[in-house]
């Protein structure tokens, strides 16, 4: 009985055992089961990666410079028969056939359409949606093979359109160039009635010529070479008025400026009228006129002497006796203006003077200028801010080098300076005979064979290897031409409106009238009453 008592608890035992080894068998499937559905999201990520391969590569397709390269690209051959097919339209309206012109143009924009079309939905074209496209335009560029619009005589119309361009252009330019110079030489009206205002008052006003003559203790210091001299040689009352009232405000010692303007006949009444009721800070201000200087006559002055001559008349104030080829700017008769060529007698028409610093009247003075008379000149005559940073600023950009006497006497790629500031020596001037040197080269250009326009060039012969060049700070150009860097604007001593836009013109510049005006009295009653604003 026991035996079998035992033999029956092993049974259940045995059973026991088994569902838990089944159960813990269970468990570890299932857990093995749950680690591969784990893992199986890293393994999916594959196929979505080779998806965005493929939109990868369809995006690099769609790239308009690999498709302009491919030599099987439908886009390209689409955009070269547009190109060829504009060619053909501007051929075929220059020779009146403008239905097949409309007919190039109506296809050219389909074929514009269907890569339009193709960048938008950022599909390459294919071959099928682009066969009917392509068919036709080639069938009208054929057409325009058949009406002799080939490639040769593609090339001669197009040669002889640019060349009709480029006679336009010419034309245009010519036209521009002689507008802007009647534009520059005009005075405005402004100008005029202050001028003749001015006139007035000065033949009505016996007290203010009275007070003009009473000036005996001016007269000396006009010839006191302790002060600081400065001379200015001009029509424009204006303009000149702005030099002295922009050089009083920066100085440091206005009392010490003596400011001497020569003019003309007809400037003269109105010059002497403004500088006489107005007071520039106790500066000291002579005015003459140039034609009360006796010795500057024909037999003592080249360019005097060449005015008597018809052939240079003619040259200058009717341009004749080329048949108009020679441009306008070279004939323009200020360069025959004495007042332009008083500068090379400096020394004669202020004799008592030993140095002084010459001002052209479409000058600013934006900082103090006594410091410039000090400046050593090193035995010079002439100190002047040099141009030549660039190349064309060199001698031989003014002078004519085919000519033996230039080449042999002058180095060509010596640097050229600027006439507007500039700083005399008179006691050097003198023993060196400059003015003797201008002589010598007015002369020998009487047939203006050694240049052609202007007091530079022959400023640049009669100074040569006489000038000391000058800290480009104290004169700044190309206010009345060009853009000039802000920071040298800034640091400038002279602003200069060199060229045709003067300040004071319509034509000027803008951008930088203000620096010229803000020295310019608009309150000034005469100045209201000729509607300057």
């Amino acid at each position: 009985m026991r035996r079998r008592a035992a033999d029956f608890r092993r049974p259940v035992k045995r059973r026991f055992s088994n569902v838990f080894w089944f159960t813990l068998c269970g468990l570890a499937v299932l857990f093995f089961i749950l680690v591969l559905s784990r893992e199986s999201g890293p393994r999916s990520k594959p196929p979505m990666s080779k998806r965005a391969y493929k939109q990868e590569r369809i995006m690099e397709g769609l790239n308009i410079t690999e498709e302009m390269l491919s030599p099987n690209s439908v886009t390209r051959q689409l955009s070269d028969q547009i190109s060829l097919a504009k060619a053909f339209v501007v051929i075929a309206k220059e020779s009146n056939n403008l239905q097949f012109a409309w007919e190039l143009s109506a296809q050219i924009r389909n074929s514009q359409i269907l890569l339009s079309n193709a960048a938008t939905r950022r599909t390459p074209l294919t071959i099928s949606e682009s066969e009917t496209a392509v068919r036709d335009m080639a069938l009208l560029l054929y057409q325009a093979q058949q009406l002799h619009y080939d490639s040769a005589t593609m090339i001669m119309r197009l040669k002889a359109k640019i060349q009709s361009l480029e006679e336009q252009m010419n034309s245009v330019s010519e036209k521009s160039s002689k507008y802007g110079q009647i534009a520059a030489e005009e005075v405005p009206k402004g100008l005029y009635c202050l001028g003749l205002r001015l006139t007035n008052e000065w033949f009505k006003n016996a007290n203010l010529q009275r007070k003009s003559r009473d000036r005996k203790h001016v007269e000396m210091k006009l010839k006191d070479n302790s002060l600081y001299h400065f001379c200015v040689f001009s029509d424009n009352i204006l303009a000149t008025s702005v030099v002295i009232n922009s050089t009083a405000t920066n100085s440091k010692y206005p009392e010490k400026v003596v400011f001497h303007i020569v003019t003309d006949e007809v400037n003269y009444p109105p010059m002497k009228a403004w500088f006489s009721l107005n007071n520039f800070k106790g500066m000291t201000i002579e005015v003459q006129k140039i034609e009360s200087f006796s010795w500057l006559n024909a037999s003592y002055v080249p360019v005097l002497k060449q005015l008597q001559d018809s052939e240079t008349k003619n040259y200058y104030f009717s341009g004749n006796l080329d048949n108009g080829q020679t441009p306008i700017k070279f004939r323009n008769p200020k360069y025959l203006s004495m007042l332009n060529h008083l500068r090379f007698y400096i020394p004669e028409v202020f004799p008592a003077l030993k140095k002084v610093v010459f001002l052209d009247d479409d000058v600013v003075v934006r900082k103090d200028l006594s410091d410039l008379f000090s400046v050593d000149l090193n035995g010079n005559v002439n100190g002047a801010v040099e141009t030549c940073m660039e190349t064309f600023h060199r001698y031989h950009k003014y002078l004519n080098y085919s000519h033996p006497l230039i080449r042999s006497h002058f180095d060509p790629d010596a640097c050229g300076w600027a006439f507007g500031m500039n700083v005399f020596d008179l006691v050097e001037w003198r023993k060196r005979n400059v003015t003797g040197i201008y002589h010598y080269w007015q002369e020998k250009n009487v047939d203006r064979t050694l240049w052609k326009l202007g007091t530079l060039p022959p400023g640049l012969l009669t100074f040569y290897g006489l000038t000391e060049p000058l800290d480009p700070s104290w004169h700044v150009l190309g206010l009345g031409y060009t853009n000039v860097d802000p920071q040298t604007l800034e640091k400038g001593a002279v602003l200069h409106f060199n060229g045709n836009s003067k300040p004071w013109l319509k034509i000027g510049m803008e951008k930088y009238k203000a620096l010229w005006e803000k020295y310019v009295d608009y309150s000034h009653p005469w100045l209201q009453q000729c509607n300057f604003h």
